[in-house]
């Protein structure tokens, strides 16, 4: 389920993407020289791209949470706990540094006593 999530938002978002490349730009910028008759940009609200775009990033703001919040429930692929690599990883020990495990049972070796050196 979340391998599927996860691909339609990969879809939305070239859709999203393409839906942005295609809109007319509303201001002219600063190629234009300024353009100070027509301030903030075209006036027309009912663009079929513009709503396309908003859908759209509305689009992947639920995806996204609901891709959280599936994962976080275990039910998806990505759940971490139950993993049988994750199970193999647990068991298998690991290298310590100085050679040997640190997974193994046997207890550290203890450090020798400390004599007194001192002449009395």
């Amino acid at each position: 389920m979340v391998t599927f999530l996860i691909i339609l938002l990969i879809i939305v978002c070239v859709a999203l993407g393409l839906f942005v490349l295609i809109q007319n730009p509303k201001g002219g910028g600063l190629a234009t020289g300024g353009g100070t008759s027509n301030m903030f940009g075209v006036q027309r609200t009912g663009d079929v791209l513009e709503k396309g775009s908003w859908i759209l990033l509305a689009a992947i703001v639920i995806l996204t949470l609901s891709i959280t919040t599936i994962a976080k429930t275990n039910g998806g692929a990505v759940a971490v706990g139950n993993s049988s690599i994750q199970e193999r990883l647990n068991k298998t020990p690991s290298p310590s540094p100085l050679g040997g495990n640190l997974n193994s049972t046997k207890p550290a070796a203890t450090a020798p006593a400390k004599t007194d050196t001192t002449k009395k």
